[in-house]
């Protein structure tokens, strides 16, 4: 019965390559992904992140579905295609634009006609190995990019809709030693009449990345990361308007060493960031040419330490891990000499580092409500695992989140006086940097060899200076979910 359930699926990709060369390939495999997806949260369910305690929990159900082909053309070419539809259940609301991946796809009941925009490619590219006799095997299309620990480039893991570029890469591999280098169109409008002009550069974004990684050092890899993004014309509607006024370019370099020494995990990584930051600069303080000539000079870093006792009951670990982001205060922009000291981790998978309630995904720009306003993040995180039983895991995660620069490091971070706060007026207020306690607990049951059912539960208790930043009046929010995951 399941082998009948997958050949529809399976015959219309088939049919898809029946009419091209490909369908002669002796190799072509299917698999596909079925996600099921409830939650219930307090803190809003979307950016805003309300935590108004007079306001309901909201609740909602996601899906994704996933159909791909991976074909051996020959010896030295395959492609894969990966077909993806997300929806969220009894949707009404139409998303043309597919942003966030999970926001409807007017699929409801009462549609006369399903006007579902979210099927479409997640990936399409194809591999050319050793290509044009170089020691270099050649990816050409729309592919994820994930690298490490989903650090500078990462996928989401979380999101139904995940992370994925139109880009043109090679990877080399020898021994030890391994060296990647992507080119990527990150964003291109493109101009009215398709030429080459001011107004079509001005809508392009190009971004590159460079990896290399030894293995075998230390316990472990070394692995070290160049992003840049190239944004020469910023917020400007055309390059030719003074585009030395408004770039936005921004390139990260670090590195990054993990493995195991004397049965101890750890990690550490430190990556420097630099180039214009005007468009950044003038999100966070709030003016049209504040930012111009602004430079970019950030930093972050990162430690963990880890012991997993395999051979003891229940396989127990402990992790302890610390991220530092810097952040930037009013006199960084408004001296002779302004730095722009944000930190922004790029392509990163925010969902796996920064607490599971996902608040602090706007972190590196001037994003009040997504992050922490350009003012920077630490996270101090206890992390424990188990095995109740075979085929069960058990995670719980402790973070205690602070800014990097006070609330009032920038004035224009200070919200006006509301509701509890009226009374203490102002910059008197409590302006700590601490932003509040997260708790993430989960089980997880390996159902069988094809289903994973991950069960969740999150608390995030506030501060006053969480409160001040994001214009919120509750204590805390919890958040919960149910998530069924089949793979075939």
């Amino acid at each position: 019965m399941k082998r009948d359930l997958l050949i529809i699926p399976a015959l219309m990709i088939v049919a898809f390559f029946a009419t091209t060369e490909i369908a002669k390939a002796a190799d072509i495999s299917f698999s596909g992904q079925l996600l099921t997806r409830y939650e219930m949260n307090e803190h809003g369910t979307n950016a805003n992140n309300t935590f108004n305690d007079s306001s309901a929990a909201g609740d909602f159900i996601v899906s994704r579905t996933r159909i791909a082909a991976d074909v051996a053309v020959n010896d030295s070419t395959s492609a894969f295609i990966q077909m993806s539809r997300n929806s969220t259940w009894g949707s009404n609301t139409a998303d043309n634009n597919n942003t966030g991946g999970d926001t409807g796809a007017a699929n409801g009941s009462f549609q006369v006609s399903d006007a579902d925009a979210k099927l479409g490619l997640h990936q399409a590219y194809f591999t050319l190995k050793n290509f044009a006799t170089l020691p270099a095997d050649l990816k050409m299309g729309r592919q994820q990019i994930v690298l490490d620990g989903h650090r500078i480039f990462g996928n989401t893991i979380w999101t139904v809709g995940q992370q994925t570029h139109d880009a043109i890469r090679l990877d080399h591999k020898h021994d030890n030693m391994s060296f990647s280098y992507a080119y990527i169109v990150a964003s291109e409008a493109g101009s009215t009449n398709n030429n080459d002009t001011d107004q079509d550069a001005s809508n392009e974004i190009d971004a590159h990345m460079a990896y290399f990684k030894y293995a075998g050092i230390l316990g472990g890899n070394l692995s070290l990361t160049y992003a840049g993004i190239i944004d020469p014309c910023g917020n400007s509607s055309n390059c030719s308007n003074a585009p030395g006024d408004t770039k936005n370019d921004m390139h990260t370099l670090g590195f990054r060493q993990a493995g195991q020494l004397y049965g101890i995990d750890y990690r550490g990584e430190y990556y420097y960031q630099w180039g214009d930051a005007n468009q950044d600069a003038d999100a966070m303080t709030g003016g049209t040419a504040t930012g111009v000539g602004v430079d970019r000079d950030a930093y972050m870093f990162g430690i963990r330490v880890g012991k997993a006792f395999n051979n003891v009951n229940m396989k127990p670990s402990l992790t302890i891990w610390y991220d530092y982001l810097s952040g930037t205060e009013d006199s960084d922009l408004t001296d002779s000499n302004a730095k722009f000291k944000s930190f922004n981790p790029v392509f990163d998978t925010g969902h796996k580092f920064y607490g599971l309630q996902d608040l602090y995904l706007g972190v590196g720009t001037g994003n009040q409500t997504n992050g922490t306003g350009g003012l920077g993040l630490q996270d101090l995180a206890l992390k424990t695992k188990m095995s109740p039983m075979p085929g069960w895991t058990f995670k719980m995660d402790y973070h205690w989140f602070y800014t990097a620069e006070s609330v009032t490091a920038n004035s224009n971070r200070l919200v006006a006086d509301f509701g509890q706060d009226n009374a203490l007026g102002g910059a008197q207020r409590n302006t700590g940097n601490d932003l509040g306690n997260e708790l993430d607990l989960s089980l997880q049951n390996k159902y069988n060899a094809n289903t994973t059912i991950t069960a969740g539960f999150s608390n995030y208790s506030t501060t006053q200076a969480f409160r001040n930043l994001r214009n919120v009046d509750g204590g805390s929010a919890n958040w919960a979910y149910l998530m069924f995951d089949v793979k075939f």
